[in-house]
């Protein structure tokens, strides 16, 4: 039975409470909690209710932030406590970031102190740092601990902790030595003394790291989970990749939106309302609005030319058209490529070189064509057709390189790239091809 039906089931309320229970025990936890998406409130509190205990932290954890809150605000106390305390530590920070004061003020109350100084230990980290991403439930070993004393340790606490595949090393100051798999330990003879099988070469973060970079030192050595220790290198947490994968998406969903010249948001479109969907974009259509203020100067500078020659009004939009497709192609490379690591600041000179070579193939195949339709066009009107061609290879020459340029100067002034993107290279390269397109007018029909 897919998703569907067994929505379908529950909706209709066709089958008894104890077969909905017997069902959902048997469905992963990530897809309880896309059915529970499409639940009213009432039903949404009904089917929570009737699921084993086992499990039901684990579905809370998967749900969106609203459902969270309805769920929260209508159990009781015990019943708050009893879910927090089987959440992870980095998922009870994520669900309390974000809860409304009132709820988070109930929640704490509810939470045992150790696991409370816990959570806001980590709250108190920057949004951006590994601080703010880690949990605290991870298995470690002692470096003079022997294999079968190690194997004692997991099975005693491992229930509780968020992966037991890799075990971190510390000496009895908590100071991080080493890592060992479980891989190894089921490998090893169980007198070896751990210190002795660790893996001394491991990679790990502090707390106040970006998580950005974290991202990449995940991808670079295909981690599953990386310890993270605090300014005396003492261990403190661990990041596990699953948490990673919310980074990366969160990172590139705020590059996407601030290309496309909006504010970003952390609310789902369609639970976002419609004034402040019109507010995160209102900003940078008023900016790219004024602006037009440059282009309107330019054009009105040249009015008596174009009173002359009025055709030359019909391929303005064609010109800055392909001169934002253009500078847009080099940015959304050069964002990419700094975003994953490919492409450094000292990179600029290697950058322009290219991006100048690739300018001049597409701006001489782009103007051929375009030579050859406006001359058909406009009655064989070779000076025309010379002008706009000539705008157009210049026009694209430029656009690529102040695409190119634009996000590694962002990047070395620490402003994120993506701003300038889209919004700001639109406006600079419909200023810089009209200047082109009406100088060279100026200069072959003497206006």
């Amino acid at each position: 039975m897919n998703k569907e039906e067994i929505l379908e089931l529950i909706l209709q309320g066709s089958i008894k409470i104890s077969k909905q229970k017997n069902i959902l025990s048997g469905m992963n936890t990530v897809d309880i909690a896309e059915i529970f998406e499409k639940l009213d409130r009432e039903k949404l509190l009904q089917m929570f209710r009737i699921l084993p205990k086992a499990i039901a932290a684990d579905v809370f954890a998967c749900m969106d932030s609203a459902q969270q809150q309805i769920i929260i605000e209508a159990l009781t106390d015990s019943e708050i406590g009893e879910i927090m305390k089987k959440l992870f530590v980095d998922d009870a920070v994520d669900f309390i970031e974000e809860m409304p004061a009132n709820v988070v003020r109930r929640v704490l109350l509810n939470v045992m102190p150790a696991k409370r100084k816990l959570i806001n230990q980590i709250l108190q980290y920057p949004d951006d740092s590994a601080g703010s991403i880690m949990t605290t439930e991870f298995v470690d070993l002692r470096e003079d601990a022997e294999v079968h004393e190690a194997f004692d340790t997991i099975r005693g606490t491992g229930l509780n902790k968020e992966t037991i595949y890799n075990c971190y090393v510390i000496r009895r100051d908590r100071l991080l030595v080493g890592m060992i798999s479980a891989k190894t330990l089921m490998l090893a003879r169980p007198h070896e003394r751990i210190g002795d099988i660790m893996d001394t070469n491991h990679v790990f973060a502090c707390t106040t790291d970006d998580r950005e970079a974290i991202a990449d030192q995940f991808k670079k050595y295909s981690l599953l989970a990386m310890p993270v220790v605090d300014k005396e290198q003492r261990l403190v947490g661990i990041i596990t990749v699953d948490d990673i994968v919310d980074v990366i998406v969160e990172e590139n969903t705020e590059d996407i939106e601030k290309m496309a010249g909006l504010v970003p948001s952390d609310d789902p479109y369609l639970k976002t309302s419609v004034f402040q969907h019109a507010k995160n974009r209102f900003l940078w259509m008023l900016i790219l609005m004024l602006s037009a203020t440059i282009t309107g100067t330019i054009i009105s500078t040249f009015e008596e030319g174009l009173e002359a020659m009025a055709i030359l009004m019909a391929f303005v939009p064609m010109l800055m058209n392909t001169g934002g497709i253009a500078g847009s192609q080099a940015s959304t490379l050069i964002i990419r490529g700094m975003a994953v690591g490919e492409i450094n600041l000292k990179d600029i000179l290697l950058i322009l070189w290219k991006e100048l070579r690739v300018g001049i193939i597409c701006g001489v195949t782009l103007g051929l064509v375009n030579f050859v339709r406006v001359f058909i066009m406009n009655n064989q009107n070779t000076l025309l057709s010379l002008t706009i061609t000539l705008s157009l290879f210049c026009t694209i020459l430029v656009a690529k390189i102040v695409g190119s340029v634009l996000p590694i100067f962002a990047k070395r002034l620490k402003i994120d790239p993506a701003i300038m993107s889209t919004p700001l290279l639109t406006t600079i390269v419909d200023a810089v091809s009209l200047i082109i397109y009406f100088s060279i007018a100026r200069l072959f029909f003497s206006f």
